[in-house]
């Protein structure tokens, strides 16, 4: 790793969507890319699907669980998305970024404006991913055979407000070729970790180099 890679901050990378448009498949591709990723893990007060782990897929907790670590201040962001509370526990993710490790977050858009108005807010990268057509959205949600015939007309009912919010992120694609999106999300990444503010030892460095000047005069 190099030394910049090493003691730079970490960031919050947020990945928003309308359910269908492939921002759960993006974010696990990216965290193969580098594994040095880590992917917070949410809480929901929703049952276990076939196949999920709690601590794996998601923390699975009661909605009186969920609501004391609301009034604990443990959550970094939370919202109720068609009757079950979701949200991100602040604690590994706050630990995550002091080491210098991003953290991948798969979140609708009131997550992703809680974190963006949170503490950790100035560490965010914010990325929005379009359906390339609505008829394309559905067969997406039909394709994968998760949910059942009301749920995936009520994801799709939802989806036009979600895409409203698309000018609140730092970028936004428009997902019709998968290898070409993520292409594009790996060069967000990689430009963003090189921002100034994400690089603290920076300051160091040009210390360094004007004392090196002062030695040669």
């Amino acid at each position: 790793m190099a030394q910049n890679e090493a003691q730079r901050r970490g960031l919050l990378i947020i990945l928003s969507s309308p359910s269908g448009a492939g921002k759960s498949t993006l974010a696990r591709r990216l965290m193969t890319w580098d594994p040095s990723l880590s992917f917070s893990v949410s809480a929901t007060t929703r049952a276990p699907r076939t196949g999920e782990e709690d601590g794996r897929e998601y923390y699975f907790r009661t909605r009186a669980e969920f609501e004391d670590m609301i009034a604990q201040g443990e959550m970094l962001e939370h919202a109720d998305v068609f009757g079950n509370l979701y949200g991100s526990p602040s604690a590994p993710v706050e630990a995550a970024i002091s080491q210098g490790r991003d953290v991948v977050f798969d979140i609708d858009w009131q997550g992703g404006q809680q974190i963006r108005n949170s503490a950790l807010g100035k560490h965010a990268l914010s990325i929005f991913i379009l359906p390339p057509s609505i008829p394309e959205l559905e067969r997406r949600l039909i394709a994968r055979g998760q949910d059942a015939e009301d749920i995936i007309a009520n994801r799709m009912q939802k989806s036009r407000d979600e895409i409203s919010h698309w000018p609140e992120y730092d970028y936004v694609l428009v997902n019709d070729n998968l290898d070409e999106t993520e292409a594009y999300l790996k060069t967000i990444i990689a430009a963003e970790r090189l921002r100034l503010d994400q690089q603290p030892h920076l300051v160091e460095v040009v210390r360094r180099l004007n004392a090196e000047f002062e030695a040669r005069s």
